[in-house]
């Protein structure tokens, strides 16, 4: 039962995340080292917060429960900030990479767009932060032990998983509207995605009524691929098209730039 769970949980976390680096990412060495890259940038900001939240923690009183409730909402916050500035280095850093790249190439265009850059980023993002978000929980759920034998609730691994899936893939959202919007200086659009960022980590606050974090999460997911879609050139007609697989400059196996 324990295995079962372990890879029930593993393939709903990181399944459709693994999809999409086999059918968009593998092929492509550039889009691999942008995509490794991207998860390294999120793992410095992650270091960072952490270092300091683990200062505040130790100059606090530790026996203080409000205390300690404080600065776990103040590592939330001072995480997703982090994590979005590194999100900006990491654009600019992009940007000076794909034009030192281009003037090596004997190509009049970048070999990497910057939506796909965006895209790619994304999803190193979201891998590492899914990693980090579930690893534990998956090791645990090897056992030995029951979840819920105390009257705790039985879907903690399973809700689990579900919400490092949204995580990743709204990590890959946020990546293409936050590219978008430095490209065309939009900063609303920027607040929004920090913004949405922060909502989304602070639902988890209502664990374990799982329905409250979950249902609203998916919500913002479903509404940021929407709009990364849109930022991405996407419209109806090339969606129907690359359903069907007519459209091939449309997906993103094509390596030609939008």
């Amino acid at each position: 039962m324990t295995t079962s769970v372990f890879f029930g949980c593993t393939f709903i976390a990181f399944g459709p995340a693994i999809a999409l680096f086999i059918f968009t990412i593998a092929r492509d060495p550039l889009r691999v080292i942008f995509l490794i890259a991207g998860a390294f940038f999120w793992l410095v900001s992650v270091l960072l917060s952490s270092l300091v939240w683990f200062i505040a923690v130790q100059i606090t009183d530790k026996n203080s429960a409000s205390q300690q409730k404080g600065l776990l909402v103040f590592g939330v916050v001072l995480s997703v900030l982090l994590q979005e500035a590194f999100r900006f280095g990491y654009y600019k850093l992009l940007k000076k990479a794909n034009e030192g790249l281009l003037a090596l190439s004997q190509e009049d265009t970048m070999p990497v767009s910057v939506c796909q850059l965006a895209y790619v980023s994304g999803l190193g993002f979201g891998f590492m932060g899914g990693a980090f978000s579930v690893v534990n929980i998956l090791a645990d759920s090897l056992g030995p032990g029951t979840v819920g034998i105390h009257g705790d609730s039985h879907h903690y691994f399973i809700s689990s998983a579900f919400m490092t899936m949204v995580i990743i893939l709204l990590h890959m959202c946020w990546g293409v509207v936050f590219f978008e919007a430095c490209e065309k200086q939009r900063w609303q659009s920027l607040a929004v995605v920090v913004i949405s960022h922060l909502l989304v980590s602070c639902l988890t606050f209502l664990n374990p009524q799982y329905e409250g974090s979950l249902i609203p999460a998916y919500m913002i997911m479903f509404l940021m691929g929407a709009w990364a879609f849109s930022c991405a050139g996407g419209s109806l007609r090339n969606l129907k098209l690359c359903l069907t697989c007519k459209d091939k400059d449309f997906l993103l196996a094509n390596p030609r730039p939008r």
